[in-house]
Parts: C-alpha cells; structure tokens; sequence
C-alpha cells in the first residue's frame, strides 16, 4: 500500500472554523471532529480504521506476532496481599483473563476464594474494577465500576463472608476513592452531580463529599463538603486508623500540592482546616491521637516527613530530605518505610517515630518495589519487586526478624540471562544531565543496526520507573532494544526536577527525548531509521511535539491517546485541570509558550514527517478523542511523502486503565506489525 498525500485518506472536509486567541486568528479546521457521535465523524472513524486495517493485514508476521504475544502474557501473576480484618486479599490473574480476580483468605498459605470477578461484569471484559475499599472490620468491601474505559465510577458494596451485594448503587463517582467509618454504617466518597449532557465531553467541575449510610438511596447521602467558590477543587475522603478522623485531601487541577482538612467523626465537630494553604504536597501516613504524620514536600522538594498537632498547628521534621526523591512512606507500628528513588530505581528505608534511620529491606537489584500497603498493627509487610527484565516477585517483610521470604515468583516462558538492562547518563540541550535505561538482548550487536524503540513521558511529577511488561519481552525477543528516558517533567528527582519540565520551560521535556535520541544513534545502538518514539497520555504530547521539531531525526512515532491540542485541551473532561503543567490559552502569555508547540498547530505542508500511527480510543474521557482524531487528519493532509499516517481507534475502551487483556495484546500487536513493515524489520 503506498500512500500519496492526503489523496490516499478518508476524506476530511475542512470546516470555518477561526478562533480569535488574544488579537491572533488560528483556524480549526477539523473542528467538526469534536462531535465526535457524529454520522460524518462515525463514517470517518470507520474509513480511518478500515484502511489502518488494510495496512496492517499485509504484514505477514502479524499474526505470529499477537500468538507470542498471548503466549508470553498467559502466566500467572499475583499483587502484594494485605490484611483487611480476618482476612488477607490479594488481585490474582490466571495469564490471559481480561481483568485480575480479587480474593480472599484466611491464610497464604491455604485456600482462598474469588470475592469479586470483573471478568463476569461483561462478556468482553470492558467492565473494569476501577476501586476497593475494605470496613475497618473487613467484612464490607466498597467497590467501583467502570465501563469501557471511562473515569466515570459505580459504587456498590459486597459482603465479604457471603460473597452477596447489597442493595446500594451509587453513580456519578470520579477521582476519589471511598473511606468507611469505623463502625461500618457507610463511608465517604466523592463525585460530580450528574452532568446533564455529553458524558464523554463536558468539563467536569464542583466535585462535592458526600456520606453514604448503607441501605438507603443515594439521594439520602449527606453532603459533608462541598466549595461552590472553588469549582477547581477535588476533593477525596480517608479515615484515620483509629477511626476518629476524616481527613480531607483538597487538590487543584493536577499540581502535586494540596490541602488538607480533618473533621472529628468522634465529637461530631466542623471541618478543621489543617493544612490549607497548599504549599507543598501532603500524604497522610497515620495518627496518634491528635498528632498526625504526613509526607510532604513543602520546604523540601525531594521530600520529608514530618507531625503536626492539631492545636498547635506547626510541622516537626521527623524524616529529613535525602540527595534521593522519597517517592512513598507507610507507617507499620511505630516505624515509617520509606521508598525512595535513587535514579529512578527503588531503596526501601526504614525510620522509627524519631526519624532514626533502622537500615533498608534488601531488594534484588535495580529495580521497582511497590506494596507496603498495610496496618500499623501488621507485624509484616509484603510487596513486590521487578524490572524489564524480572516479572514482579511478591515478597514477605518480617519486621522482628528483619527476614525477607518470597511468597510467589512467576513463571514466564523466557530466559531473564539472555537479556541486559544498562543505565546510562546523557547531557541535555542545556546540559542537564538525563537519566535512561537500555534493555535488549545481550546477543544484540551495537552496531547501529538494531531497531529501537524509545519512551517517554516527562510530565505531571509521575516517574518511569522499571518495570516487566510481556509487550516489552516479545520487542526485545524481535531484536529490538527499548529505551526509557526519565525526561524533566517527571517525579525522579524531585519538584524541582518536575518542575523544569512545566509551562514555559515545557520545551526542556522536548530537548531531553531528543537528546535521548541523539544519544542511542550516536552511541550506535540505532540509526534514525530505525528509530521509534513511543508515549501515551502527556507521552502522547512528548511524540507528537518531538516527531514535528526533528522529522529527520525518528523512523516511526506512536503517539497514543496524546493531548495534542494545547490550545483546546483545557475545555473537556478534566482537561482544565493540566492547567498546573500546561498553562492555557485563556491568558495571552500562556497561548504564546502552547502554540509554539502544539503538535495539531505547528504541523506544516510539504514536510516529510516519520511513519506515524496514531491510537486512541472512543470512550477517552480523560484525553479526549478529539486531540487524535484532528491531529490525524491535519497530519494525512500535509505530509510529504510516502511514508504513512494511520489512526487506530479502539470501540468500547478508555484512556488505558482497565483495558481487557485481549485488547491491550490486539493493539500491541498491531503496533509492532507496523513497526516491523516501517522500520523494515527481519
């Protein structure tokens, strides 16, 4: 198939549209795009997906493709299991399940029993378990729903000892969790009122805490708070251990800082504002009495941990900022565990109540450890740990002893010493110096002829850290290599690292994956056409800037469900949140910094862009499908060239989480297939 200009595509009319940003007009063609149920976009979704379609059947190892790839993702894989009242529960998913099992236990070692199969919400597997949350008891679990894809959650709650639910449904849930009070009569969670039209769409704002008593409707639920002069503020419900504390996390848009609130469940008593002015990021770790600990990063960009009291209302440094980001702390007995991130992988410290360092928990290697998610009266902990190279191994810390067991170690159908990750360190435009991981096989020759693929993501404080994926394995038993950058913009080293990444110097987060780039061709693991860029989400934003700024640069970019819009991002869904990254170009300054790198706005005619497919989704109500199916359009019309431009646009899924595992493994494959026909690999 070989594509000449926008001839080659579906049709895609141009509309008259011209917005007016601050005395510029910048034309929207494609605005009609937007309505996104409409017959004209539907008939174009259908032309765009047949033709993607065509092109990737013609790869003949495609098919060979997807069954290793459902051979390497079929083996069995368990979470860390934590204890809720008489019972441990864990997430547990035979291999090919589209969605992990939850169950529950009297011992780990005996038997256990499904509590909640999401795979029986649906036949396809698109109804997710999006949330738990346990009574302080363990005999109630809380949990939400999600359908196809969407941020939009169902709340019901089931009996742990029967395995029944209840009466109750709540709807209209998003972006919180749910907390019980400590005698089991209901719990707190947070949502939206229901938005009158365009569920997928509208922006959603005055998000409101509500308590719910069991057994009676929703339209009963009390509202606990609620700021009608703050329609920006989320606002997400925990309880203390002790069950005497609600404690308010209020955040605003997506900057890591926050407020927090408590109210006394005990007195009965008004919401307390105890930390309220959002001066740095505040997780709360545990109480004793009126005294309460939270990590945090105000004063301290890499983290701390500190008290507070509550009348007396000053923080006391417990934990002290370390050279290394705390990325995570859990309070087990009278002691904190610490996770911190030494470029970008996991050391597990632990401190007791005065901030005394008691040693570290040994892991396997570099690598990520997640879990520790438990009790203070536990007198263990478990957790996970993996790599790129090592599938995540549950693992038991005894606290007396100070001895680690493992509890279950996978089996997958590969040899971990055939293959080698390598950290390297790289300069900057401006002569930061980058972090990046290497994966590939050890039989690989460095000789520049190896196909590579590239990731990154670079924004919102979040951290890449490593971790086994079988979509990794199958690209790395192809010959290829996978490259990871820890781009500014992400959480590896702190605020001030996440920072350098944000709104006018959101152009650092472009120069880093470019020079990542320039690194693996110059250091000849690649070459240029045999070099693929890939990311998702704010990823999907790094992909789509990158492949415009160095066309040259990149055999083949895979933007996926990317925020490629940034004059337009802020009006639908969340998107007004990004804010706090992004600026908006709602203020005259802010537009200049997003246009100059909006990738729908600063393609060009007559420029020979990189094979490029494009994947999203059409329920995205997190990065609305609009951003990719604009882009695509602009992108088919004005490229030189033969090189392809292709959408995939998936029906019934989100923006990731809760994907059926037999979607996650079709869209893979069809990435790879594509890869392997532009990148010209054997």
């Amino acid at each position: 198939m070989t594509f000449r200009g926008s001839r080659n595509y579906p049709p895609a009319p141009h509309s008259d549209v011209v917005d007016d940003y601050h005395g510029r007009q910048v034309a929207d063609p494609f605005r009609w795009l937007e309505d996104i149920d409409s017959p004209q976009t539907s008939a174009w979704i259908a032309a765009q997906n047949d033709l993607t379609e065509r092109f990737l059947a013609a790869v003949p190892r495609r098919a060979a493709i997807r069954e290793r790839l459902e051979h390497v993702w079929d083996y069995e894989r368990f979470s860390p299991p934590s204890r809720e009242g008489r019972h441990y529960v864990f997430y547990k998913n035979s291999g090919l399940q589209n969605q992990s099992v939850l169950y529950v236990a009297a011992t780990l070692d005996g038997p256990a029993r499904v509590l909640i199969d999401p795979n029986l919400f649906s036949i396809d597997g698109t109804v997710a378990l999006s949330a738990i949350a346990f009574s302080h008891d363990g005999e109630r679990a809380a949990y939400a729903i999600s359908h196809s894809g969407s941020d939009w959650l169902e709340w019901h709650v089931r009996d742990v000892e029967s395995g029944a639910d209840l009466a109750d449904c709540l709807q209209w849930g998003k972006f919180s969790g749910a907390a019980w009070r400590a005698d089991g009569s209901g719990f707190f969670y947070s949502r939206y009122d229901e938005p009158a039209d365009a569920l997928f769409k509208t922006a959603n704002y005055f998000h409101k805490l509500y308590f719910h008593r069991l057994g009676t409707a929703q339209a009963e639920d009390v509202l606990v708070y609620e700021r009608p002069d703050h329609k920006e503020w989320n606002i997400a419900p925990v309880v203390s251990e002790d069950g005497r504390w609600l404690v308010i996390y209020v955040t605003e848009g997506t900057e890591p800082r926050n407020r927090v609130f408590v109210q006394d469940l005990a007195a009965g008593s008004g919401v307390v504002e105890l930390l309220p002015d959002a001066d740095g990021k505040y997780e709360f770790l545990g109480n004793d009495s009126d005294r309460f600990y939270f990590q945090t990063t105000r004063d301290a960009p890499r983290g701390r941990v500190v008290s507070i009291d509550l009348a007396e209302r000053k923080l006391r440094e417990i934990v002290g900022q370390s050279t290394d980001e705390l990325d995570s702390v859990a309070m087990f007995g009278d002691r904190f565990v610490a996770h911190h991130l030494h470029d970008a992988h996991s050391i597990i410290r632990l401190y007791d109540l005065a901030g005394q360092e008691l040693g570290e928990i040994p892991l396997p290697g570099l690598g990520t450890a997640g879990g520790f998610q438990g009790k203070r009266a536990d007198s263990e902990a478990y957790f996970s740990f993996t790599s790129y190279t090592a599938p995540a191994t549950v693992y038991r810390y005894d606290f007396s002893t100070h001895a680690t067991a493992t509890v279950f170690r996978p089996a997958v159908d590969f040899d971990p010493d055939l293959y080698t990750s390598e950290q390297v360190f790289y300069t900057s435009k401006d002569g930061t110096r980058i972090p990046m991981i290497a994966t590939y096989r050890r039989d690989v020759v460095l000789d520049g002829s190896a196909p590579a693929l590239l990731y990154g993501y670079g924004g919102f404080d979040i951290s890449l850290t490593p971790a086994f994926s079988p979509a990794t394995l199958v690209w790395l038993e192809m010959g290829g290599i996978y490259a990871v950058a820890n781009l500014r913009g992400g959480g590896e080293y702190g605020e001030e690292w996440h920072l350098a990444g944000t709104k006018d110097r959101k152009q650092n987060v472009f120069d880093d994956f470019i020079a990542a780039a320039r690194y693996l061709i110059k250091n000849r693991y690649t070459r240029p056409e045999k070099l693929a860029i890939m990311g998702g989400s704010n990823g999907g934003l790094l992909v789509g800037a990158v492949m415009i700024q160095e066309p040259e640069l990149f055999g083949a970019a895979l933007p996926a469900v990317g925020v490629l819009d940034m004059l337009r991002f802020q009006k639908f869904t969340i998107g007004w949140a990004w804010t706090s990254d992004y600026g908006s170009s709602d203020d005259p300054e802010q537009f200049e910094w997003l246009f100059a790198y909006s990738p729908l706005h600063n393609l060009r005619a007559g420029v020979a862009y990189p094979p490029t497919l494009v994947t999203t989704a059409d329920h995205d109500d997190r990065v609305f499908p609009g951003h990719s199916f604009k882009f695509a359009a602009r992108l088919q019309e004005v490229q030189s060239g033969d090189a392809p431009v292709l959408i995939r646009i998936e029906s019934k899924a989100g923006h990731g989480a809760g994907k059926p595992t037999a979607k996650v493994i079709e869209e893979v494959a069809d990435r790879y297939a594509f890869l392997v026909r532009v990148l010209d690999i054997t």
